[in-house]
């Protein structure tokens, strides 16, 4: 499993969330939304440090990572991030 993401979306993360290197974007699973690879279960962030991080990545001095208690959610795809620059947001793709 790894995390791709585009150098768009790491500079909407790093703007939204005003994010300095060295900071951190974890992506975890939440009980509710919608998603291609679980139904009733979506994609939350936050900013805290990693604690058990299973695959991390890093990108303009940010590292973005998941835990290994949330690697079930993605089974077996990749997370790739990329920005819809009409919505002015970042996409989730999971790849196999």
């Amino acid at each position: 499993m790894n995390i791709i993401i585009n150098d768009q979306a790491a500079a909407w993360y790093k703007r939204e969330m005003d994010l300095k290197p060295g900071d951190f974007v974890r992506f975890y699973v939440r009980y509710g939304g919608c998603s291609t690879v679980q139904s009733g279960f979506s994609l939350g962030i936050s900013t805290e440090e990693p604690t058990d991080a299973a695959v991390k990545t890093e990108k303009d001095g940010i590292t973005f990572y998941i835990e290994e208690k949330d690697v079930w959610y993605f089974d077996g795809h990749d997370l790739s991030v990329s920005f819809h620059e009409q919505a002015d947001e970042p996409v989730f793709n999971y790849d196999k």
